[in-house]
């Protein structure tokens, strides 16, 4: 067998550059680049290895956590057949990935990390930012991952290098068990030569299958359909990441079985198709709610029943209600004690079309599902048409889905953004809403719009932001500039927290802690506040001003009109485009359905 000496951060990344995957006989490269923040612990080995492979591209950022979220956003662009690698030093530049790494395994989305790690031989020990515990010498802050990622390895020696990366890539392209990949190679392995196979270089495909149902279950769910009075589907996020929309839309048009959607199955199919009750769960629509509710059979698909969705195992309230689960991972198969369809979604659902008659479901049930589809469409143009000041979260919803083209991408992931877009968003399609709602992590929004933005350089990717996420994490402004990928980042601030502080209020704790102005003595809630009091007191940031130092085009907006004039030209500029709103903290969309938070009110 040939062999060619690398070191084992050059071995890594030319492997990684020749990894590919296959699936419907479409191949593309399953890695994009890499991001990364050099430090001691990767600078020598992986930072070389990059400079010298330029074909693979380095992406610069300005904080770890930030590059795992546009990693992962990127993935999920990409219907998780592509991702990037990010590498950080040891220390704080590990542990800052730890949280993007709970949210790429919690959403099923692959990302590949590489923390260096500290020294294999211990001579130099310890190194600056190492951990040092009594119980053990072989560990590091890199252990954090463990939990977090779907696999985790440490490298120590070279000749672990070929193993470990194949490994990676086969959990990594794995429908069923795809999330974070942690690789931890300490930094003088890096830069050790080791005599590597020549086949490891080579191109390699990984063909990503459609695993096919078990035809004795299938005919025990064909049977279970035909049979149901009052089935619902519930579209999660695998409709899109098995590429089954077209799919789910015949299975629709022949049966019309009703359909409603998670926040990651928003937009399978449009908003105005006649069998689309809108949002389920917690911040879901009247209709789908109560069709829920009263359902006899559920349908779920690509769906992992969070108690969103759920409504905290509260929504299903008929006591014979069935459940048919369609799902490629066994975690989410076996939920509600389900029908386990075990496999692709695409081929399952072509299946059913062709074992399913035409219109199933009962004329009266057809009707009552258009009823309250037509009802929550002019529900969200009654939203949409209020004007105020200062301006409602649903008034700014509107105006950037009215003004924005059917291709448009909106990104959200935190506070009280995601309900509201969930339950009004009118969705023209799949890649029209980007929502992280498994982990509803603050600070994803600006970084994942630019993962969105890479993914689909051709089309406007807008983030919807609150004030409280933007101060977590907002200097990626500055990396979508520099990479020359623009973004319309629609700035809402509501002077804190709106959704946590509407959460505070309904159990009697009257928002306190959730809103932002400089410190009184004394324990108190926003509520308690005259409207003059609060004023005086709200802090002196110029968020204008702030993006703007960052290289950002900024508009300020405080009426509906301004909004729309400011959003027409955002679309027109060349740039990253910041527009800044204001909104009223306290108005709260109709909610039709609970959600289960523990009440220490002494009220």
């Amino acid at each position: 067998m040939d062999k060619v000496r690398k070191t084992v951060a050059d071995a890594l990344i030319e492997y990684l550059q020749n990894q590919y995957v296959v699936r419907d006989g479409k191949e593309q490269a399953f890695f994009g680049g890499c991001f990364g923040i050099f430090g001691h612990g990767n600078v020598a080995g992986i930072g070389q290895a990059l400079k010298d492979h330029s074909d693979f591209t380095y992406y610069q950022c300005r904080n770890e956590q930030a590059m795992v979220h546009t990693a992962v956003a990127y993935a999920k662009a990409n219907n998780r057949l592509s991702t990037m690698v990010c590498t950080s030093s040891i220390g704080p530049g590990a542990t800052n990935m730890v949280t993007g790494a709970a949210l790429a395994t919690i959403n099923r989305l692959p990302v590949l990390l590489l923390p260096g790690d500290i020294f294999a031989d211990r001579r130099a020990q310890p190194v600056l930012q190492q951990l040092e515990v009594t119980q053990t010498q072989d560990a590091s802050v890199n252990d954090c991952f463990k939990p977090v990622s779907t696999y985790w390895d440490r490298i120590n020696r070279p000749e672990q290098l070929e193993s470990a990366l194949k490994r990676a890539m086969q959990v990594l392209t794995s429908p069923a068990m795809t999330g974070c990949v942690t690789l931890c190679i300490p930094q003088d392995v890096q830069v050790e030569y080791s005599n590597f196979s020549t086949a490891l270089f080579e191109k390699k495909v990984w063909y990503i299958p459609r695993i096919r149902p078990d035809q004795f279950i299938l005919n025990q769910a064909v049977q279970l359909i035909k049979t149901a009075q009052r089935p619902l589907i519930i579209a999660g996020g695998g409709v899109i990441y098995s590429d089954a929309i077209p799919e789910l839309s015949a299975l629709v048009e022949k049966t019309s079985l009703p359909f409603a959607e998670t926040m990651a199955g928003k937009g399978a199919l449009p908003y105005d198709h006649k069998g689309n009750l809108g949002a389920i769960g917690v911040t879901g629509t009247e209709g789908a709610v109560r069709i829920a509710e009263q359902a006899d059979l559920i349908i779920g698909i690509g769906t992992r029943y969070t108690d969103f969705t759920t409504s905290s195992q509260t929504l299903f309230k008929n006591d014979k209600v069935r459940f048919i689960n369609i799902n490629v991972a066994e975690m989410d198969l076996y939920k509600q004690d389900a029908i386990a369809l075990q496999g692709d979604a695409k081929v399952i659902l072509q299946k059913l079309i062709t074992a399913l008659e035409d219109d199933i479901v009962s004329t009266e049930y057809i009707q009552e599902i258009r009823r309250y589809s037509l009802g929550w469409d002019r529900k969200v143009s009654d939203y949409y048409q209020k004007e105020s000041i200062p301006l409602k979260q649903s008034e700014i919803i509107g105006v950037i889905n009215e003004y924005s083209a059917s291709d448009t991408t909106v990104v959200c992931a935190s506070g009280s953004l995601p309900g509201d877009l969930h339950k009004l968003w009118r969705a023209r399609g799949a890649k029209n809403f980007h929502m992280e709602y498994g982990y509803s992590c603050m600070g994803y929004e600006i970084a994942g719009g630019l993962g969105v933005k890479m993914a689909s350089p051709e089309k406007e990717v807008i983030v919807m932001v609150g004030d409280g996420s933007y101060l977590m994490m907002s200097q990626e402004i500055i990396t979508s500039i520099q990479e020359n990928l623009k973004l319309i980042i629609i700035l809402i601030n509501n002077d804190g927290f709106k959704s946590i502080g509407s959460l505070s209020r309904s159990i009697g704790q009257d928002g306190f802690g959730t809103r932002y102005f400089t410190r009184v003595e004394g324990s108190i809630g926003d509520d308690q506040l005259s409207r003059e009091e609060a004023q005086s007191r709200k802090l002196p940031v110029d968020f204008v001003q702030n993006a703007k130092s960052m290289g950002a085009i900024v508009y300020k907006a405080l009426t509906k009109a301004d909004l729309i004039g400011a959003f027409k030209q955002a679309q027109d500029n060349s740039s990253t485009t910041l527009i800044y709103t204001e909104c009223d903290r306290y108005e709260e969309l109709e909610t039709y359905s609970w959600w289960d938070v523990p009440n220490n009110s002494k009220s």
